[in-house]
């Protein structure tokens, strides 16, 4: 039972990561940028483990995460800087790093 509620809350953690504004995102930004599509292929696709923190407090927040996502010709992560500012979120660092690649993709407008 122990090990089943620490899968349990492993779980939970990863989804709510996942489920966040700032990953859903850098996601949609990741599959969009026509770089990445000709670095990675298509369909890009993300990760199973996102590392990072997030924390929200109102219409405030901060988010620094990692996450993996990968293609059918490479793997790239995510790294993703934001700050939420009266409910809006806004990106500092929002990039790819191809792997094997030493030149990071900025993915914000």
């Amino acid at each position: 039972m122990i090990a089943a509620f620490i899968a349990l809350i492993f779980f939970a953690v990863f989804g709510l990561l996942k489920s966040s504004d700032p990953a859903r995102e850098a996601l949609t930004r990741a599959k969009a940028n026509p770089q990445l599509q000709l670095e990675l292929g298509t369909p890009i696709e993300e990760g199973f483990i996102i590392m990072g923190n997030i924390s929200t407090s109102n219409a405030s927040g901060s988010a620094n995460l990692d996450i993996p996502i990968s293609g059918p010709n490479g793997k790239a992560n995510l790294h993703v800087e934001a700050s939420k500012r009266s409910g809006v979120w806004t990106y500092s660092t929002l990039e790819a790093t191809v792997n094997g690649k030493p030149d990071r993709i900025d993915l914000r407008p």
